[in-house]
């Protein structure tokens, strides 16, 4: 297969898988949302075609820095809820401007220290699963928002997002030969759909409709999380289909039980906390 004709593959299928989802996210919500964003996407597609294009070991010690850089993705999220702070009573667009600068500054910092560690099969996941308990706890005080009012479907903004991810994961993918496994997971976990989503969101929307969704983004990545490490523990033995279907499954199976757990704690709690209606 050509190189043209597989970049045009990768992109098509980053669209496609792009745009379907976070349009489904946009229709249930933004706590939904949230999760949705930290959903195995971006992150996937780019180990899947480093699998497929160089080597599915290669893949699967990416996948490995892509956990630990999953703490890297929660900073930005940070960033983005400080830069929302900072940007109120500004206009629009230099409200945009000053929310993903900061969010993209936590973003590097935190890829920086993280290259300076060595991270390996047992430190990876310890230092996500850090990263995902305190980002827990700092976000918990966010106020949940009420549904957004409903908008009209655009197929250009749609597009653009899906462009946006899909360049991308064709750029990590590239590269990931050139800069090794480390920096190539590390790459991954950039939030190449979450980044778009939020930008269009906060752009149409009330801020306290992103907040929501960067609430909820601890508990998506959660499946991301377990998502590479079953591709770090699968590629190598069952291949890049195989393990990809199985660490879907996997990813999808620890939402089913995180949300059916919350669910029932919600039920179990008479007061609601935290909810605030726009």
């Amino acid at each position: 297969m050509g190189f043209g004709l597989f970049t045009a593959i990768k992109g098509g299928v980053s669209v496609l898988l792009v745009v379907g989802l976070s349009l489904l996210a946009e229709r249930v919500g933004p706590r939904a949302a949230g999760v949705l964003s930290g959903y195995p996407m971006g992150a996937a597609l780019s180990l899947f075609f480093i699998g497929v294009e160089i080597d599915p070991a290669f893949a699967a010690r990416s996948a490995v820095f892509t956990a630990g850089g999953l703490t890297a993705t929660l900073a930005f999220a940070a960033g983005y809820l400080m830069g929302l702070r900072g940007a109120e009573k500004r206009h629009r667009i230099a409200a945009m401007a000053l929310t993903i600068l900061s969010a993209l500054i936590a973003y590097g910092a935190a890829a920086a220290v993280l290259a300076a560690i060595p991270l390996h099969w047992f430190s990876a996941p310890a230092v996500a699963v850090v990263g995902l308990f305190l980002a827990e706890r700092a976000f918990r005080g966010v106020p949940d928002a009420g549904l957004p009012p409903k908008t009209p479907f655009r197929l250009s903004v749609a597009l653009v997002r899906g462009a946006f991810a899909a360049l991308a994961i064709v750029a990590i993918t590239a590269a990931a030969q050139a800069v090794g496994p480390e920096w190539a997971g590390l790459f991954s976990a950039f939030p190449v759909t979450m980044l778009p989503l939020l930008a269009i969101v906060q752009f149409s929307q009330p801020p306290a409709q992103v907040r929501t969704i960067l609430k909820n983004v601890p508990r998506g990545l959660g499946s991301l999380l377990v998502y590479v490490l079953v591709v770090a523990a699968a590629y190598p033995t069952l291949g890049v289909g195989l393990g990809t279907l199985l660490a879907y499954a996997a990813a999808t199976g620890y939402l089913v039980a995180i949300e059916s757990l919350r669910r029932r704690l919600r039920k179990a709690s008479p007061i609601p906390v935290n909810i605030q209606r726009t």
